[in-house]
């Protein structure tokens, strides 16, 4: 050790290089390279948690992308006196042959066919467009058509232009009818049905002849508030063929008001409930808005059954309101959560992974131990002795 030192050797010369670098200024000391021990299993490591912590920072920035959808429902505020219905059926009768009409639980009769379109056409141009099903055949694939989308793909449905497609040009003899169009009713419960000339209400002219009767039809857009063609309502895209005269078409609808909306919950609500506006006025004054949409969804059931001929066959629609409105708000958080998330993920991922390491390395020092152990025991049993002979020779000198 003299020698050692009188040869102005010193631990410091063994270090990296004196002089300025980078280094100099690093806060925090690092262990110097001679007293590092690399192992095999560290690369693997270093690997495993960059892989993790990429996936984990991919997950949050696409989460923090996406935005959070949160739903919340409340009692229907305000008092609104009028519901637009919009309709496109193609029934397999006369249009000359039908009367449509609704009645609503306030005693108010619409005729409807005055205020709809009826258009003649053939019944074999319909149906052929991708979707159309029957109502309640296969109930897994309506789940999944109809889940609930993303909020921006309502908003941007709801944009597109809001017009009635046209009746395609005839081709064929006319044996069907498409009735088209929206109309104003009551916001109450009420019956919207479509029946055959001279059955269902008292009038005068000659009744139509029982033998002509075919309520057969296409639904292609059956939908309650503002006409928002590009949403898809559960009876959209359903047909119903039967070969009976005498059969009625039954349909429950239950109504539900829904809001979508990008904008904040609370501050949509402090809009909606300003100088106590009731809901039509606070749709007016933010329909212009291009972050939300007030429209209605609805679930349906259907009783179809046939009937006797003292009853009165057709398609019947009864359809009700609840009191409730579900607002649907899809809201995205600030760029200082999303760094923040960023942060966590990173950290955790190191001091988990360090923590996953240290188990890891303590596990194989003590299997190696054990190991060597084991072997020692093995090497003494091939000299033709044990450590407790080895400890008797040496007491007796040997």
């Amino acid at each position: 050790m003299n020698g050692f030192v009188e040869h102005g050797l010193d631990e410091g010369n063994f270090g990296d290089a004196k002089g300025i670098s980078v280094k100099a200024f690093d806060a925090f000391p690092k262990t110097k390279p001679t007293y590092t021990t690399r192992t095999s299993s560290g690369g693997i490591w270093t690997l495993l948690l960059i892989f993790v912590g990429s996936l984990l920072t991919i997950s949050e920035i696409r989460r923090w992308f996406v935005g959070d959808t949160s739903h919340t429902y409340s009692v229907e505020h305000g008092v609104a006196h009028t519901l637009q219905i919009n309709l496109d059926v193609v029934v397999r009768m006369q249009c000359h042959d039908l009367h449509i009409n609704v009645q609503d639980a306030s005693g108010d009769r619409i005729l409807a066919g005055d205020t709809l379109r009826k258009d003649p056409t053939n019944w074999g141009q319909w149906g052929k467009q991708k979707g159309i099903h029957t109502l309640g055949v296969g109930d897994e694939r309506d789940r999944i058509s109809y889940g609930e989308e993303d909020v921006h793909d309502y908003l941007g449905a709801a944009r597109r232009k809001k017009k009635f497609k046209k009746t395609p040009r005839i081709r064929g003899d006319v044996d069907s009818c498409r009735v088209f169009g929206s109309m104003e009713g009551n916001k109450v419960q009420g019956d919207f049905h479509i029946t055959a000339r001279g059955h269902g209400y008292m009038e005068f002219g000659p009744h139509l002849d029982h033998n002509a009767f075919n309520f057969s039809h296409y639904i292609n857009e059956l939908s309650f508030g503002p006409f928002y063609p590009s949403l898809t309502n559960p009876l959209d895209d359903t047909v119903s063929t039967i070969d009976m005269h005498f059969y009625r078409h039954q349909y429950y609808v239950s109504i539900v008001p829904t809001i979508y909306t990008t904008t904040p919950a609370g501050q949509l609500s402090a809009a909606s409930l300003a100088s106590g506006a009731s809901d039509l006025e606070s749709q007016s004054l933010l329909a212009d808005s291009s972050s939300t949409i007030h429209t209605n969804q609805y679930a349906v059931t259907s009783q179809s059954h046939p009937v006797p001929e003292s009853q009165v066959p057709g398609i019947f629609v009864k359809y009700d309101i609840e009191p409730i409105t579900l607002l649907i708000s899809e809201e995205s958080a600030s760029l200082l959560s999303l760094l923040v998330r960023l942060v966590n993920v990173a950290s955790g991922v190191v001091v988990a992974g360090g923590w996953c390491y240290q188990l890891t390395e303590w596990a194989r020092e003590v299997s190696g131990r054990r190991g060597r152990k084991r072997m020692d025991s093995n090497m003494g049993m091939l000299h033709g002795r044990d450590e407790s002979q080895d400890g008797m020779m040496s007491k007796k000198g040997y």
